[in-house]
């Protein structure tokens, strides 16, 4: 996924001369051919990710179209106000390309993981969120970016996940249908589409009708067209690879607790736990030991609907 991103900079960045690329702590040779083609849209800034930022919008301000790569806990922890100040506040045009959203780093403990990563993000004045479900959403997404009017956190999966989206044209705040159902609806955002297939495949062996709904926006979302997908529904699960309060499940609880739904709904939300990761491990294991898993899911959607 991250490959495809990047590569996809380089594509729109031959097209586009207000495009440039600001990296830092990239691995040896990456984009090595885009630095050689394009030597002017690319710029190594280094390890100092709040300065990177404030590049950024300066860049920004002056005409480009900023993309910007690194951890996404370095963009979103350490650099919040300069997300905040230096680009909400100017709809800087900067796309924050961050990698590892999620458990990716598992190995590397709590100081890489992004688990709280889009609660961190979604205050902020005209921030949007993308978090696609693989690497062919990706390439989709990507040339819709470019002019956006305002920031972009792009957040990537770890790469070598299954492809699950349909080949259609990528709407910008459009949720997509990645299973038709009845009665209940899997919500899910980015690579945990593929953990919300897998409960539907077993909800469905046992007689029911799951559907699963996929929002690739998280921000800004066309929030009538999800609350359409919620109306006919009893039960509603929504499954993360972030922490259960302040992302997607919180974005669905929300709409929910405003909108007056003429048929009632039971609802839960399935993600990681209000703590730390314990230990270090693989980033299945970790899912696992959080309770994020299919087993899991599957128990929650059975409880909802007694």
């Amino acid at each position: 996924m991250r490959n495809t991103c990047l590569n996809q900079v380089h594509e729109l960045a031959r097209k586009d001369p207000r495009i440039l690329f600001l990296g830092s702590d990239l691995g040896a040779g990456t984009l090595q051919a885009f630095r050689e083609e394009l030597p002017e849209q690319f710029l190594m800034e280094g390890i100092s990710e709040q300065a990177l930022v404030g590049m950024a919008a300066g860049l920004a301000l002056e005409g480009r179209v900023v993309y910007l790569n690194t951890i996404a806990t370095f963009l979103t922890r350490r650099c919040y106000e300069q997300l905040a100040l230096d680009l909400c506040l100017h709809k800087a045009k900067v796309r924050l390309i961050g990698s590892g959203g999620g458990l990716v780093y598992a190995p590397l403990g709590p100081t890489h993981q992004a688990t709280e990563d889009i609660a961190i993000l979604r205050p902020l004045p005209g921030m949007g969120i993308l978090a696609p479900a693989d690497a062919t959403e990706m390439k989709r997404l990507m040339p819709t970016t470019v002019d956006y009017d305002g920031p972009l956190y792009i957040r990537l999966g770890k790469g070598g996940d299954p492809v699950v989206t349909p080949d259609e044209p990528f709407v910008l705040g459009a949720p997509v249908v990645l299973r038709s159902g009845r009665n209940i609806l899997l919500i899910t955002t980015g690579t945990a589409a593929s953990l919300a297939l897998k409960t539907a495949d077993l909800l469905a062996a046992s007689g029911h009708e799951p559907g699963v709904l996929h929002l690739p926006t998280l921000k800004p979302l066309d929030l009538e067209a999800l609350k359409a997908h919620l109306a006919p529904m009893r039960a509603v699960l929504t499954l993360e690879e972030h922490h259960r309060t302040g992302g997607l499940g919180s974005l669905v609880a929300e709409v929910l607790a405003e909108e007056s739904f003429p048929v009632p709904k039971r609802f839960a939300r399935l993600g990681l736990p209000d703590a730390f990761a314990e230990g270090y491990g693989s980033q299945a294991s970790l899912m696992t030991a959080c309770g994020l898993h299919v087993e899991a899911a599957v128990a929650t959607v059975q409880r909802l609907l007694v």
